[in-house]
């Protein structure tokens, strides 16, 4: 039995449907059932921040994927609260569940000090991960470091192209990404789960694609059935976002402080042979 925490996300959706494909037996754990359509799979219904609900859930699962994140979310979520606290306490509890091998979904440059509270957390995960497995004998692991997933930037700028017919470009956005398709990170999740060489393994999965948020925005103004245009939200006015919106919606300002980060920093990934699509 394999548990995919975050089932109901972008990512957790394709993976679960994936595992099914294969034949796999799932059990997928999520706060909202109504976001998962996955005929045969297990569904139970927890926040993954109650550590002996999602105990519970990882008992009789010999491989546990832990695919949540508090990037975005109502109050309570963060990435403090579940990429660090909730993943480091369902790390603690796996052995003691039974389980085999876990399958962490950290991101691309993880690190002590990365400039995002996400990556900072996932890292700290990572280390959690890798130091239970030196203390449980039989528990092996494997982490997954995606580089920013295409559909959720994607979204983000398309998001209002129904109703103000406008594509949003957080900043100037000329500067290159190398984003990743989600089917390609539930593909590599697919092949952590098999026998080795991915187990106790670190994987960059990077999509080999560059784009960036203009041309993002550009393709979404021509899939528009109606003329839409493009606006811009300026570097400076994203910095003050990413400050002034912490204390009444957090979310939103880490998406600000992203943004910024995204603009102004190298966000390409190194490849064996590049294939830059660039506009």
């Amino acid at each position: 039995m394999i548990l995919v925490v975050g089932a109901s996300g972008t990512l957790g959706r394709v993976l679960v449907a994936g595992l099914l494909d294969r034949g796999e037996q799932v059990r997928a754990l999520t706060r909202d059932p109504s976001r998962i359509s996955a005929p045969g799979a297990e569904v139970v219904v927890a926040d993954f921040r109650e550590t002996a609900a999602v105990e519970r859930a990882m008992t009789g699962c010999d491989v546990v994927v832990l695919a949540a994140h508090g990037f975005v979310g109502p109050r309570g979520i963060s990435p403090e609260t579940i990429d660090r606290a909730a993943n480091i306490a369902a790390i603690e509890r796996a052995e003691a569940a039974g389980v085999r091998h876990i399958v962490l979904l950290s991101a691309y440059g993880a690190g002590p000090s990365h400039p995002m509270s996400l990556h900072r957390a996932k890292f700290a995960a990572e280390r959690s991960l890798k130091a239970s497995a030196l203390k449980a004998s039989g528990l092996t692991w494997t982490i997954i470091r995606p580089t920013p997933f295409l559909e959720t930037w994607a979204g983000v700028i398309g998001a209002h192209i129904e109703d103000r017919h406008q594509a949003l470009v957080l900043g100037r956005g000329v500067n290159p990404i190398d984003f990743v398709r989600v089917e390609a990170v539930a593909d590599a999740i697919v092949d952590a789960i098999g026998e080795h060489p991915h187990r106790n393994s670190e994987r960059d999965v990077t999509g080999r694609q560059i784009r960036t948020f203009e041309g993002l925005a550009m393709d979404a103004v021509a899939a528009s059935p109606t003329p839409a245009g493009i606006r811009h939200i300026p570097l400076g006015m994203l910095r003050l976002l990413a400050v002034a919106a912490r204390p009444f919606s957090p979310a939103f300002a880490r998406r600000a402080q992203a943004a910024v980060i995204m603009n102004t920093t190298d966000m390409t990934a190194a490849h064996d042979s590049p294939s830059p699509v660039l506009h």
